[in-house]
């Protein structure tokens, strides 16, 4: 299985956000926003950023977490879904984009006049890297959930996970360019714990990342929470109306 797609995920249908908001002047510099239903929109609520996956590709975009979002909202969260510059080579521009996005989310969102409380940040596959990358940076986030993660990026390099896909985003080989990916893997930048929590949800039948990636991870940072959902594939973690559905809610809730 490859990244996955709306086609992917049981019910593809979904509403448009009710706004987008720009946190950079490229053309990638957008959030989606989507926010929960009735009169109460001005009450505080907590914040949700879904960090979309695609291994990084630029044809992967954020309309494939629309369902997830929607979903969020409806349970009364303020969902705020981040486009990001992808590609091969990108590893910086997506990283300085992410770290912006999220950063710069909850005063957007003051802006438009949905205050929020606090920050759970949210990624699947590709996204789920970013999530956990994200943890170590200078941003007030309570609670990182990576989903299905490519957390290990030497591992992603050596086994050629997602076609190469780590090689081509870090612009080479952990071999050629070590410091690269000292930056980049949370394999490595998580031997120091974030102050945050961080959860890290897979599923066994996962062939697109496959779960070794994250019990290795679960291995070397005993203070992670890790939570291996058997019987499940890459796409059932962002799938509402999948039976992993309520394992992914709860480690968000936490």
């Amino acid at each position: 299985m490859g990244p996955v797609d709306s086609a992917d995920v049981t019910t593809p249908a979904f509403d448009l956000p009710d706004a987008v908001l720009r946190y950079a002047g490229h053309d990638d510099g957008v959030v989606d926003v989507h926010l929960p239903a009735g009169p109460g929109r001005a009450e505080r609520r907590p914040l949700v950023c879904f960090v979309h996956g695609g291994f990084w590709r630029s044809q992967w975009d954020r309309k494939h977490a629309r369902p997830l979002a929607n979903a969020l909202a409806e349970l009364g969260y303020v969902v705020a879904v981040p486009e990001y510059r992808r590609g091969a080579g990108a590893w910086a521009r997506t990283a300085e984009d992410v770290e912006t996005a999220i950063a710069a989310a909850p005063g957007l969102l003051d802006g438009i006049g949905v205050p929020t409380t606090s920050t759970t940040v949210v990624g699947h596959s590709a996204g789920g890297h970013l999530a956990l990358w994200l943890g170590n940076q200078p941003v007030d986030v309570r609670r990182v959930v990576a989903l299905a993660p490519v957390g290990d990026l030497r591992m992603a390099a050596e086994t050629g996970m997602g076609d190469g896909a780590a090689v081509a985003f870090l612009g080479g080989t952990p071999e050629q360019v070590p410091e690269v990916y000292d930056a980049a893997d949370p394999g490595t930048r998580l031997r120091s714990r974030p102050s945050c929590d961080v959860v890290v949800v897979h599923g066994d039948r996962d062939d697109a990342v496959p779960v070794q990636c994250s019990r290795g991870l679960a291995d070397r940072f005993g203070w992670l929470e890790y939570r291996e959902l058997a019987g499940v594939d890459h796409s059932e973690v962002i799938d509402p109306l999948s039976d992993a559905w309520p394992s992914v809610l709860a480690a968000l809730r936490g």
